[in-house]
């Protein structure tokens, strides 16, 4: 078979040789006649039910990102709504598969189809469910696929549950015809450092050994002798680097020179990261507060919030924590506030200028977050600012918040105030905003400067560069004002885990970075590597 290279997307990074083996669909094409209609609830509601069950011993096992994701697809399962249209259908005589089946398949098309990739991203999700009703149906077990060990898997898309079914202490990465690489399939691969291609289309056929190129989003079908060659090379080069980036991990990042930078973790959710994560950073640079929010039936309260954010500060034990506020709207909509739809929601409703529009939702969680303050070193991080007077408006709410508490004589204290600086608009004028601190959002710095989305393919994908100079300079410029005013300047995209991107911002004069966990290391050993043989 001749050498051919596939071209799709990167989703989680990583280099992978093995062999390409299909993953096997777990469904197979019968058609059930139907039973009488009572017969056929029965058993559609018995296999929701199993469905259900196998969902939560999943989520029992996975302590971390793995169970959050499933407990959303728990909740919908439970959702009496969700199954109304596939009961009508055995009302009227279908068999409970097919009208299971036809009452999903349009949900999961209408989402598949959406120009918006967050929605676009969760019809795995919904097909998670519908597959896993159907394997119920069918009688099936659920079982762990005999596979090869270092194998590469190819199929059309990965649904998370059967992603967290698979062992990956075996298995070499994973090739998706289709998928997202904002999927919950492709939060999974990058939490867990599993190689992910996605967006390959159709023409891939898994025969012989394959080199899953994650890195550049491409898969190698028939390597010949000089490809392996050079790919034998780069992964034994990958190897010998994470040796040295998990001794690094555990030290204070250095830089050739002898300087010091601070390297922090990205938390999207404090119960998916493990203390000894915590212990290897210099603290938390950014906690994505949305998981409290997101995919639950009713908003969080004060105290809620409160016993998560001081949590977190306990197990840190004196280090930082800097905790954004809610950040919905955009590519994260909330079904909770039942916000009108947006033509464009990226420039519409989001970040700080929502929670300013709905007070009722932002004042509990500042009480909350200056409660927490009490106990330890938290920072009040605010997203999507623009201008001053939503810095000022905000620093207004937060006192009013600050004496509300007081007068009840509940212990709260005020931390410092930083912003996001995300937009052109703040980079451009940030000497007119006056936080305590700034972070650089460089995801959404980069695509609103580019015109050019981050989960762009194609053409306008190779224009989401952060390393292009109009975004480069306006990194500079935060980082001169961040130096002439004495405000530290850090920055939390995934500009800092990518090499290059990291060496011309440590080039900058940059010396915060906040990064994901399982990157920890490999930016430590760049860091350590800044400055040699410079002379």
């Amino acid at each position: 078979m001749a050498e051919r290279t596939f071209q799709g997307r990167r989703a989680a990074p990583g280099l992978a040789q093995g062999p390409l083996v299909e993953l096997p669909d777990a469904l197979d094409d019968r058609i059930e006649s139907a039973a009488t209609p009572r017969q056929e609830r029965e058993r559609l509601l018995a296999a929701i039910a199993r469905a259900k069950a196998e969902l939560e011993a999943l989520a029992a096992a996975d302590a971390a990102l793995g169970a959050e994701i499933l407990e959303f697809q728990i909740e919908m399962l439970g959702d009496e709504l969700l199954a109304e249209g596939a009961l009508a259908a055995i009302a009227e005589g279908s068999a409970a598969a097919v009208a299971w089946r036809a009452a999903l398949d349009p949900q999961i098309d209408a989402y598949r189809e959406a120009e918006d990739e967050y929605f676009a991203a969760r019809a795995s999700d919904l097909a998670d469910l519908r597959d896993r009703v159907l394997l119920a149906l069918q009688g099936d077990v659920v079982a762990q696929d005999e596979l090869p060990a270092g194998a590469i898997l190819l199929a059309m898309d990965l649904t998370p549950s059967r992603f967290l079914a698979l062992d990956w202490q075996r298995l070499a990465g994973a090739a998706l015809r289709a998928g997202s690489r904002d999927s919950h399939v492709a939060m999974l691969a990058r939490a867990r450092g599993v190689p992910l291609v996605v967006g390959l289309g159709p023409a891939p056929e898994a025969a012989g050994d394959a080199i899953l190129d994650a890195d550049e989003g491409a898969l190698i079908t028939g390597p010949e002798g000089a490809t392996r060659s050079t790919y034998r090379e780069r992964l034994a080069t990958l190897r010998q680097e994470a040796a040295r980036a998990a001794e690094l991990r555990h030290r204070p990042a250095v830089t050739a020179g002898g300087e010091p930078v601070m390297v922090m973790v990205n938390v999207d959710d404090p119960a998916a990261i493990d203390d000894r994560t915590l212990e290897d950073s210099d603290g938390v640079g950014l906690l994505r507060t949305e998981f409290l929010f997101i995919g639950r039936p009713r908003l969080p309260g004060e105290d809620e919030q409160h016993a998560v954010y001081r949590t977190l500060l306990e197990r840190l034990g004196g280090r930082p924590a800097i905790i954004r506020t809610l950040d919905v709207g955009g590519d994260k909509p909330l079904p909770a506030l039942r916000l009108a739809p947006e033509s464009n929601p990226f420039l519409g409703l989001r970040g700080l200028r929502l929670c300013l529009e709905r007070p009722e939702v932002f004042r509990p969680q500042l009480r909350a977050l200056l409660r927490a303050a009490a106990a330890g070193p938290l920072k009040i991080m605010l997203p999507m600012v623009t201008v001053a007077e939503e810095l000022q408006e905000a620093r207004a709410l937060i006192a009013d918040c600050l004496a509300a508490l007081q007068r009840q004589g509940m212990a709260a204290a005020l931390p410092p105030l930083g912003i996001m600086v995300e937009t052109p608009a703040s980079a451009l004028a940030i000497d007119t905003l006056e936080a305590d601190f700034y972070s650089i959002g460089s995801n959404d710095l980069t695509q609103y400067v580019m015109a050019a989305a981050r989960d762009a393919g194609g053409r306008v994908a190779a224009l989401a560069d952060p390393l292009h100079p109009a975004v480069l300079r306006l990194i500079e410029r935060v980082i001169a004002h961040g130096r002439s005013t004495g405000r530290e300047v850090s920055l939390c995209g995934e500009m800092a885990s990518e090499p290059e991107a990291l060496e011309r911002l440590l080039g900058l004069g940059l010396r915060r970075f906040s990064v994901a966990g399982a990157a920890l290391g490999r930016v430590k050993l760049e860091v350590a590597e800044f400055g040699r043989g410079d002379g």
